[in-house]
């Protein structure tokens, strides 16, 4: 029988922005998908489903998420011209910019148990060797609305671990919009951090206690320098 494209439509818009599915992306969690510019934009504020709130990752819900092929091919066949209607606003995006445009990816065949060669997708993001480190930023004093600063909205981050304390300050000043009379502390434990002390001297001197569920956990707290004159 003839099916209407109205009683498959739930089943191919994204929750997010309400549209028809463009490199429709599903989170391994829980199964549900969208559009992938639509759940990494959601990602950068918080690691739960956008659609049954199940947290996907602690710190990368990136590593958890996964291109559908086979769906996003399902959508196009479905919705007339859509393909060609994405790839022209692709290509006049790039060449507005004066920028090369990026091929599609394509997925390189295995060998398969049985000798047969077979296409295996990976994770749509991978993160550098590099950035080994990754950290929890406590604010303290947040529970009780300590001064008027609000806390960050993403307290996950992965970093180098040549990164130093420093780096940490410049990050939390940036984000938190911080004046330059504001003095930032960061905790490690019981222990006050230098400037100088990289992530990983800090990971490696105080150990086990410094670490929760794989994450190093650092306190900070701002506080007003007192005017003179």
């Amino acid at each position: 029988r003839m099916i209407n494209l109205a009683e498959l439509t739930p089943y191919i818009l994204c929750s997010i922005c309400k549209g028809y599915f463009i490199d429709a992306t599903t989170i391994t969690e829980c199964l549900h998908t969208f559009c992938k510019s639509c759940i990494v934009r959601h990602f950068y504020y918080s690691n739960r489903c956008p659609k049954c709130n199940i947290v996907v990752h602690q710190t990368q819900p990136l590593y958890n998420i996964r291109l559908d092929r086979q769906l996003q091919d399902i959508v196009y066949k479905l919705v007339v011209n859509l393909e060609e209607r994405e790839k022209k606003q692709m290509h006049d995006f790039y060449k507005e910019r004066g920028l090369e445009v990026p091929k599609p990816a394509v997925p390189q065949p295995v060998r398969a148990s049985r000798g047969r060669p077979r296409k295996v997708l990976g994770s749509v993001f991978r993160i550098p060797p590099e950035l080994d480190i990754s950290i929890l930023l406590e604010f303290i004093g947040a529970n009780e609305g300590t001064g008027n600063f609000k806390p960050l909205e993403k307290k996950f981050v992965r970093v180098s671990g040549e990164a130093t304390i420093g780096h940490v300050e410049k990050f939390l000043r940036r984000k938190m919009d911080l004046d330059p009379a504001c003095q930032v502390d960061i905790i490690c434990g019981d222990h006050l951090l230098e400037h100088y002390q990289t992530l990983r001297e800090i990971r490696q001197v105080i150990g086990d206690s410094a670490v929760q569920d794989g994450l190093l956990v650092l306190h900070y707290g701002v506080v007003v320098a007192p005017f003179t004159v």
